[in-house]
C-alpha cells in the first residue's frame, strides 16, 4: 500500500471514530461507529448457508459491480452489498473477530475511492492482513487503525505487562480478537520479540511434521539486533513449544527454546503460548527481555 493511500485511510478513520464518538470509548464501540457511517447492519442472514437466490438477486442488481474472490464462498465471514449500504456478517465467529469483519466491510462502504466495488465477499483470505487484493488490503488496515484507535493502542500498550499477558488486555481493553491484538502489538512494541502463528496440529506422529507455520513477524527492535529468523515451514516434536501446543494449557508463561541466527549464533530465548482453537501464537523473547513495572498486574487464568 502507497504512503499517501495510507494516510487517506488514516484520515477517514480518525474522522470516523471522532464524529462518531467513539474516541476514547472502551471496549471500541464497533456497531456505534457502523451506525454512524449510515451503513445497515443485517443479522438475519446466515453466510455459512446462503441459498443461491440470495447470490443471485446481489449480483443481479451490482452487475458488473458484482465480485467474487479466488477462494469464493467457501468459509464466508462477511459481505457489504452497496446497493442497499447493507453489512452481513457470519454469527458464529467469536465477537472480536466480528468487530474486525463489521469494521472491514465498513472500510469498503466509506472508503470513497472503493466505489468500483459494488458488492464484496470477504473470506479467510480476504480478511487475512496479507492478502495483496488492493483494497481488500485498505479495508483490512481501516478496521485495524479504527479498531485499535490510532496511538490509543500506543498509549494503552504502555500500562500493561511484556509479552502475553498484556495482549488478552489489550484485547479484551479495545473489543478485538486476541490474534488482532497481537499483531498489532508485535508492530509496536520496542521489545525484542517475534511472534510465531501455527496452523492446527495435522497429525501426531512421532516422526513427522505435525504442524505448518502460518505467519512470522519480527519486531523492529528485533530484526535491528538480531536479524531475521528463518523457521521451517513445518515443525515436528523437536520443538519445545510443538510439545506444549498439545497439551490442554490455552495459557503458557514459561517457555524456552533456542534460535539459531543467520550467523549462526544461538540465542537463548524464552517465550508466551496463546492457542485459542484455530491457531497457536508463540511470542518468542531473549532471555533477560524485561518490561518496565507497571500498576496492574495481570493474572491470565
Amino acid at each position: 500500500m502507497i504512503e499517501s493511500t495510507r494516510k487517506d485511510i488514516e484520515e477517514v478513520s480518525f474522522e470516523l471514530l471522532k464524529n462518531s464518538k467513539a474516541l476514547d470509548i472502551f471496549p471500541t464501540p464497533v456497531d456505534k461507529i457502523v451506525e454512524h457511517s449510515e451503513l445497515i447492519l443485517n443479522n438475519k442472514v446466515d453466510l455459512n448457508n446462503i441459498e443461491k437466490s440470495f447470490l443471485d438477486n446481489i449480483r443481479e442488481k451490482a452487475g458488473e459491480g458484482f465480485k467474487i474472490l479466488q477462494e469464493g464462498l467457501e468459509n464466508l465471514r462477511g459481505l457489504f452489498d452497496r446497493t442497499e449500504n447493507t453489512i452481513y456478517i457470519s454469527e458464529t465467529r467469536h465477537l472480536g473477530r466480528k468487530n474486525f469483519v463489521k469494521l472491514h466491510e465498513t472500510g469498503h462502504g466509506v472508503l470513497p475511492w472503493q466505489n468500483a466495488v459494488i458488492s464484496a465477499f470477504d473470506n479467510s483470505a480476504t480478511l487475512n492482513p496479507d492478502f495483496e487484493d488492493q483494497f481488500e488490503e485498505e479495508a483490512n488496515y481501516f478496521a485495524s487503525i479504527t479498531l485499535f484507535q490510532h496511538n490509543r493502542f500506543d498509549r494503552e500498550m504502555k500500562k500493561v505487562d511484556f509479552g502475553l499477558p498484556g495482549v488478552i488486555a489489550l484485547s479484551k481493553k479495545f473489543g478485538s480478537s486476541v490474534h488482532a491484538s497481537f499483531r498489532n502489538y508485535i508492530f509496536k512494541t520496542n521489545k525484542r520479540c517475534i511472534l510465531l502463528v501455527l496452523d492446527p496440529i495435522q497429525n501426531k506422529k512421532l516422526n513427522e511434521p505435525i504442524c505448518s507455520k502460518r505467519n512470522l513477524f519480527h519486531s523492529k527492535s528485533f530484526f535491528e539486533e538480531f536479524g531475521k529468523i528463518n523457521f521451517p515451514e513445518k515443525f515436528g516434536y523437536t520443538w519445545d513449544f510443538i510439545q506444549r501446543y498439545l497439551t490442554k494449557t490455552a495459557f503458557i508463561m514459561n517457555g524456552e527454546t533456542t534460535l539459531t541466527l543467520e550467523d549462526g549464533d544461538q540465542l537463548n530465548c524464552n517465550y508466551h503460548l496463546f492457542k485459542n482453537g484455530y491457531n497457536a501464537f508463540v511470542l518468542i523473547f531473549p532471555k533477560g527481555e524485561r518490561n518496565k513495572r507497571v500498576r496492574n498486574k495481570i493474572i491470565l487464568k
